[in-house]
């Protein structure tokens, strides 16, 4: 009795052990991965380690988009993998654009111009979807998450009439490679690249965030949409900017994604799980929260696959994650005061 009276504490936030419990599990993890790289002569922890980062920053991109619109207007997006391959199309188009049209044999200058391009083109996809559908599901999250849905499923279809089961993207020369660390240590230039982009990219959204009308908007409509109306803040022009910014980082995150692997029609289904569990971990809407978690979902799946079966290293995430979020079901970074209650 006494033992469930403890967890129950923990659980709710008033006892001792709650204040102390994540960031000592935390220490501890980092001590021990800390231990087994220092007397690792193969290289084999730090390519873990490293392969963790790369999937956490693919993750935290895919998921940075899912969390300010699931924040700002409460939608569950189930079409948001999509805007994914969307950015992956687009950066296969503009590959053939540039191959067939532009004559341009380069490889570099291609994905040069599908970063911006697969932004562009994902976001005013995301624009259009939220004009016609999801602008009339607001505070509907049953009827939002169904048609969303509905509409995930009739872009993987028309991507397949398309362009067909399997298209791929030329790796750009300039990505080709890696940087040998030592003989047992290589890291590949296009992973390093992704990690980069999402540093560029994160510090681009902070800043646009915090230093800007449109973000200090933003963030007045996600605390308290009623209240910014009355001040004379457009709710709705800020629900599509917010659907075009959120919408463009998934097809940013596709366009990175084609360094890494083939383009298919279902590849957003892939991430759209974990970037939902990435969202949820680290707190609705929360920026740094969102990071926090991107990066410990990538890294704890990399090291448990490196002792365990790729299988097996899912389902353990899987129930570290139903563990904390017993805990901790507010998330990493959950709201705090009038927000929080409502």
């Amino acid at each position: 009795m006494e033992l469930l009276l403890k967890i129950n504490e923990i659980k709710s936030g008033k006892g001792t052990g709650a204040k102390w419990l994540w960031p000592v599990i935390l220490i501890a993890a980092v001590l021990f991965f800390g231990v087994r790289v220092a007397t690792d002569s193969s290289g084999t922890y730090v390519q873990n380690l490293f392969s963790g980062i790369s999937l956490g920053s693919i993750l935290i991109l895919v998921s940075l988009g899912l969390a300010i619109v699931y924040g700002l207007a409460g939608i569950i997006n189930m079409a948001h993998g999509e805007f994914l391959m969307i950015g992956a199309y687009t950066t296969y188009s503009v590959q053939v654009f540039f191959t067939n049209v532009l004559h341009v044999q380069s490889t570099n200058w291609f994905f040069i111009a599908a970063l911006p391009v697969s932004f562009i083109v994902a976001g005013l996809a995301g624009l259009l979807l939220e004009r016609l559908i999801i602008r009339h599901l607001y505070a509907k999250p049953l009827e939002s998450l169904l048609a969303t849905w509905g509409v995930s499923l009739i872009l993987i279809q028309t991507a397949r009439s398309l362009f067909g089961d399997l298209t791929a993207v030329k790796l750009p020369e300039m990505l080709a490679g890696g940087w040998r660390v030592n003989e047992n240590l290589v890291l590949p230039y296009n992973r390093l690249f992704i990690i980069a982009l999402t540093i560029v990219v994160l510090i681009a959204l902070y800043r646009t965030l915090t230093a800007t009308r449109l973000g200090m908007q933003i963030r007045a409509v996600t605390q308290n949409r009623s209240m910014s109306a009355c001040l004379g803040i457009n709710t709705k022009r800020i629900d599509a900017m917010t659907f075009f910014i959120g919408s463009g980082l998934a097809g940013l995150a596709g366009c990175a994604m084609t360094l890494i692997g083939n383009v298919v029609p279902d590849m957003g289904q892939t991430y759209i799980v974990d970037a939902f569990l990435t969202v949820v971990i680290g707190g609705v809407g929360k920026l740094l929260g969102t990071i926090t978690a991107g990066l410990g979902i990538g890294i704890f799946s990399k090291v448990l696959e490196a002792f365990f079966e790729a299988v097996y290293g899912k389902v353990l995430i899987l129930l570290l994650i139903m563990l904390f979020m017993q805990f901790k079901p507010r998330g990493i970074f959950p709201d705090k005061g009038r927000a929080a209650a409502d």
